[in-house]
């Protein structure tokens, strides 16, 4: 297994021992104080562990080896779990919002508020400090299951700060129908994470643009851009959880033989094996130039065929890089 994988699936692991550790510190403060917007924190705790516990499982999966039957691996169920993930948390958002209506409707006694506040702040705390260790482990991995785990534990916090700021209110105040009302709006702001991670997940499995990603690759070529490189075009990028395709093509002199023309691309690809750390494959086809065209723009000066003098170099953008056109003037 890739020592990157190892060490997602440690951080992954972690993650699910603190969320199964805290959901036990929430449930004990609801036990104690009968808040519904403490219940509220325990509930999306229940998604963590659940979630985590998915998201364990879909790495360990990830991690296989490509076989005949998923020829480009098994990285995609990174996605899926992630979009699991989102739904349970717009599931827990639903379910609080309910849970806060019929206590509006059939008020109880709140008990021992300063006990379930000292208890709240305390997972605070530990997921606020987790969220961003595991948040720099995931940008480094790549890793989409780490990364909305991440962006769980910073919501959760968050909606821990609000909910005892809310039951301090009510502590003070005494106004108990209160209690409903902020579980009512943390709970949109659950729902509103839940939708993030949900759409995220989506994209990838559906391998939408990736806009940032595409200026990435063109800053890497422009940087390291070569005279044999005549252009890049008609690129497609997919992301397998950390793990890229990338399909394209290369221009080069129509003049050159197989060997050649294949250095050319492997000091292409080299560049950007480099850049993703080995995390990329290609799938690269050659044309050969078009002198009436595109001489202007080629800046060989050993070209055995140039029609017209060099005249101005075309700069690659993610237009002219995801057109399926040769660059010309």
């Amino acid at each position: 297994m890739p020592q990157s994988k190892t060490v997602s699936i440690r951080m992954q692991k972690m993650l699910v021992g603190i969320s199964l550790f805290l959901f036990v510190i929430k449930i004990l403060a609801w036990f104690i104080s009968d808040s519904v917007a403490i219940l509220t924190d325990a509930l999306e705790s229940t998604v963590n562990v659940v979630a985590g516990m998915i998201g364990l499982y879909s790495m360990i999966l990830a991690a296989k080896p490509r076989d005949r039957e998923h020829p480009y691996g098994h990285g995609k169920v990174e996605f899926i779990s992630a979009a699991i993930e989102g739904t349970l948390i717009s599931v827990a958002g639903l379910l609080i919002i309910y849970e806060a209506l019929l206590n509006l409707k059939n008020p109880h006694q709140l008990h021992q508020l300063d006990v379930g506040m000292i208890l709240m702040a305390s997972t605070g705390v530990i997921n606020y400090l987790m969220a961003l260790y595991i948040e720099r482990k995931a940008e480094k991995e790549h890793s989409p299951i780490l990364l909305s785990g991440a962006a769980h534990l910073k919501s959760d916090t968050y909606s821990t700060i609000g909910l005892l700021l809310g039951v301090l209110f009510i502590r003070i105040t005494g106004y108990a129908p209160l209690d409903s009302w902020t579980a009512i709006l943390f709970a949109l702001l659950i729902l509103r994470t839940g939708y993030t991670i949900l759409r995220k997940s989506i994209s990838g499995i559906m391998d939408e643009h990736d806009e940032s990603l595409i200026n990435d690759i063109v800053n890497v070529l422009n940087e390291h851009r070569k005279p044999e490189w005549l252009d890049v075009h008609n690129m497609r990028v997919i992301n397998y959880a950390g793990f890229y395709h990338i399909d394209c093509h290369l221009t080069v002199a129509y003049y050159l033989n197989i060997n050649q023309a294949h250095d050319i691309l492997d000091s292409l690809t080299a560049i950007l094996s480099e850049h993703f750390q080995e995390r990329v494959e290609f799938f690269i086809h050659i044309d050969g130039c078009v002198p009436e065209s595109q001489c202007g723009i080629c800046r060989r000066v050993d070209c055995i065929a140039r029609k017209e003098a060099f005249q101005e170099e075309i700069i690659w953008t993610a237009d002219n890089i995801l057109s399926n056109q040769k660059h010309q003037f």
